[in-house]
Parts: C-alpha cells; structure tokens; sequence
C-alpha cells in the first residue's frame, strides 16, 4: 500500500510543477513543443529513479558532513549517462534540448527528492517516490507544452492539428507564454482543490 500511495503523490498531490513549483526553469524552457517535454520528463524521470535508489542503498554510510556532495556526484553520474545515451540515439532531441540536459544536476526537484525522500527511506519506497514525482514532472511539463505548441504552431507532435489557415499565436511558444500558460493552468488547479 505504501508504494501505491507514494507513487501517487508526485503526481496530484506534491506535483513538482504545479503545487511544489520546483523545476520552473525546464519548464518554461523546454516546453515550446511537447517532443521537447517528453523528452526532459523522461530524462528527468530516469534521473530520478537511478539516484533515488542508488541514495537510499548507501544512506546509512553516507557521512551526515558530505552527503549534499554525494548526492551531486551519484544524480551528476545519471545524468552523464542521459546526456550520452540522447547524444548517440535522439540527436535531433538532445540538440533541442541542449543545455538543460546537464542542468538536470542542479534540478531541484531531484536533489530535493534525494534529501527529503531517498535518504531515509528504504529502496522500494524511493523508487516509488522517483516514479511519481518523475510521472508528475512528466504529466505537467506535457501538458504546458499541449497547449504552447497548439497555439503557437497549430500543431501537437508535429502533426497539424488547427487547421492550416489557423494564424499561429507566436506569444505561446516565445518566454511570456510559457509564463502565461503556467499561470493560468496552476490557477485552475487551485480553484479547482478550492472547490473540493
């Protein structure tokens, strides 16, 4: 029950975007299409999985003084391996994505993770935590980047879905739209628990 209950948690409860708002940078950054999102949630999400279990093996020999520099080196390791592994088969994606797939070390969401959730509990229930907040991170960043690509391109995986002679808003793909969709999308969750 008790890895049900935290793989459900990133994804409505603690969202990382939505409620926790950590990881804002990828987000507002990558979500112009959604090849773009799917691409850094899954990087993320396999990220998070192989630190968190990795973190929670070796939390009772980790010294108290240096265990945040640990953290780094152990997430700095997966991400290497992200970073090479889309470098040699998604060329197309990891040139998109560019340099917030390194910057993946420093996602808060994944080092918090590691402090709050990994380091004291066990490996079954990190991998969970990892999943769900990975699926959370995933689920947002796609549906910021649904409604971005929709408006901006009249498209939705590169496939056209407005009509051609849809005029595109070029707003929605640029930094203020990433900003405004955000915006309005977090205000609709909150009216919505408001009203639960």
């Amino acid at each position: 029950m008790s890895f049900i209950k935290e793989l459900s948690k990133g994804i409505v409860k603690e969202n990382p975007i939505f409620v926790i708002v950590l990881g804002m940078c990828p987000t507002l950054a990558v979500s112009t299409s959604v090849q773009n999102a799917l691409g850094m949630g899954l990087a993320a999400t396999f990220v998070l999985m192989c630190s968190n279990m990795i973190i929670s093996l070796i939390k009772d020999i980790t010294p108290e003084k240096i265990r945040i520099p640990i953290y780094i080196v152990v997430i700095a390791a997966f991400v290497t391996i992200v970073d090479m592994a889309m470098a040699a088969y998604v060329p197309d994606l990891h040139k998109s994505l560019g340099i917030f797939i390194p910057l993946i070390v420093v996602n808060c969401i994944i080092l918090g993770r590691a402090e709050a959730f990994a380091s004291k509990n066990n490996i079954l229930n990190s991998l969970a935590d990892a999943i769900g907040m990975g699926a959370g991170f995933t689920l947002s960043l796609t549906v910021v980047a649904t409604i971005r690509e929709i408006l901006g391109n009249g498209t939705w995986l590169n496939i056209q879905v407005l009509p051609k002679t849809y005029q595109p808003m070029l707003v929605a793909i640029l930094a203020p739209g990433a900003f405004i969709t955000l915006g309005f999308l977090m205000a609709l969750i909150n009216l919505i628990k408001e009203r639960r």
